[in-house]
């Protein structure tokens, strides 16, 4: 099984958005734009929603069937370990494996010297093609790079021969993440993160590095720009290096987590993998069900005020809810709108401050990622939620086909 050169992660927290996800997909390709679905949902997501992953195939299944969708698609088991990947093994063919925990793990000496046995050929200047200035590479950052990274691969590699050996090599494209952490990894260290990857050999198709910057959920990038340019430029330069080096999967590529909104960096990350010829992998997930709420408070009338209460019930839980996302929100509580003032909104009042439309006078990305990480909310709601999306479902469906075509594809590609 072979990713292709584009692919778009597009989570849907609740399973209501298959059908206007892939439309958007579909009016890309019709602009001559090839991208293929990648369906994905995480164990904590399942937990807290109560669906499975059956769900999603289900959803992903009956999206395809119905829109006669003939291209390959994937449905992703994401940011998954070895304690939680057994539900999706059936049911996925695309796996997350998720080892950002596994950082700094410990090694033994015989693993770090078996590393370093093939790594210490790279001791000195470091040339790749294409970068201009040689890195310098000494013994005692190669002892470094390996007591970080060579435990979390190791784990990377047990989850990937777990999961082969239920469902054959050729059955599943695997996804290297280490991106749930402070730290960004450097070009420097993304090689020999790579030399790892096949000394444990693992097929790896996407590998998701921790970028320079904040990569905050369902808003924009935060950081230097110039900088991110530089690294992403170089990480694309340093794979395709590594790729030729180490006989790696032909097609791997970068995985942009928390890809959604990023609307600063997509026209340099479109720019560079189009001077390269590169492809890439970006998950949007969490957008969709931004695009859920916005469509209701756009309804109106009862839509309205449900939409209005999940923010209350979030506003009112906001450390429980924040937690589980503290690496990757930035939210200042003090500049949050306070629930009584929201509940005189009307929709669009309540949706422009919810659209990351960069530059409107009501967008507020704290109220956004509030809401981003509140669809434990909704899920207590159980079917009273389900119901009134799916009773809204022209007005939703058509925010949610927006935001993946024109707001993302289009600035991205």
């Amino acid at each position: 099984m072979k990713l292709e050169k584009y692919s778009f992660g597009i989570g849907d927290r609740f399973g209501q958005q298959g059908l206007a996800q892939l439309e958007a997909l579909i009016k890309a390709k019709e602009a001559g734009i090839e991208i293929v679905p990648v369906w994905n949902k995480s164990n904590r997501e399942h937990q807290i929603i109560k669906s499975s992953p059956a769900d999603t195939l289900l959803e992903a299944d009956s999206a395809v069937l119905a829109l006669q969708w003939e291209e390959p698609y994937y449905v992703d088991a994401d940011h998954i370990n070895l304690k939680t990947v057994d539900p999706f093994l059936e049911h996925a063919n695309f796996f997350t494996l998720d080892v950002a925990d596994y950082i700094g793990s410990e090694i033994t000496e015989q693993e770090l010297k078996d590393f370093l046995k093939e790594a210490s050929a790279y001791e000195g200047e470091l040339l790749i093609p294409g970068i201009a200035q040689p890195f310098s590479i000494s013994g005692e950052e190669l002892v470094k790079i390996a007591r970080s990274f060579l435990g979390a691969v190791r784990e990377a590699a047990a989850i990937y021969r777990h999961i082969a050996h239920k469902k054959g090599t050729d059955n599943f494209i695997a996804e290297v993440s280490m991106d749930e952490v402070e730290a960004a990894q450097t070009p420097v260290e993304l090689f020999f993160i790579l030399m790892m990857i096949k000394q444990f050999g693992i097929p790896a198709q996407t590998i998701a590095p921790k970028f320079t910057g904040r990569f905050n959920k369902g808003v924009d990038y935060v950081g230097d720009a110039s900088l991110f340019r530089k690294e992403f430029e170089e990480d694309l330069l340093v794979i395709d290096f590594a790729v030729k080096t180490f006989e790696l999967p032909d097609n791997l590529k970068l995985s942009v987590h928390s890809g959604s909104d990023k609307f600063t960096i997509y026209p340099i990350m479109g720019e560079l993998i189009k001077k390269y010829q590169k492809g890439i992998h970006v998950k949007t997930a969490g957008t969709t069900w931004l695009e859920e709420m916005i469509g209701l408070a756009m309804a109106g009338g009862e839509a309205l005020q449900m939409a209005k209460d999940i923010y209350r019930r979030a506003y009112e839980r906001q450390d429980e809810l924040c937690g589980p996302y503290s690496t990757v929100i930035d939210i200042d509580p003090a500049t949050l709108p306070l629930p009584q003032e929201v509940e005189l909104w009307d929709s669009e009042k309540f949706a422009s401050t919810l659209r990351n439309i960069p530059g409107h006078p009501n967008y507020h990305s704290g109220f956004r990622q509030l809401i981003h990480v509140a669809y434990k909310v909704a899920a207590e709601l159980g079917e009273a939620y389900l119901a009134m999306v799916r009773r809204h479902s022209g007005i939703v469906g058509e925010h949610v086909r927006t935001n993946i075509y024109e707001r993302h594809i289009l600035r991205l590609l």
